[in-house]
């Protein structure tokens, strides 16, 4: 499955209703961190059909990043059952985001 662009419209439906676990990946175009993260996400997208990932421009959808308090990034939340399960900040390599999946 690939990345799904999270906004307010879709965001109810992709996210709080799924019944995956869902990835979410607050991001910035400008942000090199976020430039390093974002092939990982995407690899895991690809990898793993249990759960759906869903990114997040935090310049463009600046309520959804107020929603979740997002003060730095790239920050990753895990939602399972429409609740905030885990969530980091920063780089992380590939078994850390896989770790905030368990």
């Amino acid at each position: 499955m690939s990345e799904i662009k999270i906004n307010n419209t879709n965001f109810e439906a992709e996210v709080m209703n799924s019944d995956k676990p869902v990835l979410l990946d607050f991001y910035a175009d400008w942000c090199a961190p976020c430039r390093m993260l974002s092939p990982i996400v995407s690899e895991i997208a690809s990898e793993r059909s249990d759960i759906k990932v869903g990114k997040i421009n935090v310049d463009e959808e600046s309520a959804l990043a107020a929603k979740f308090r997002v003060m730095s990034i790239p920050m990753l939340v895990v939602i399972k059952d429409g609740k905030v399960y885990k969530q980091s900040v920063g780089y992380k390599p590939k078994e850390e985001v896989l770790s905030l999946l368990k």
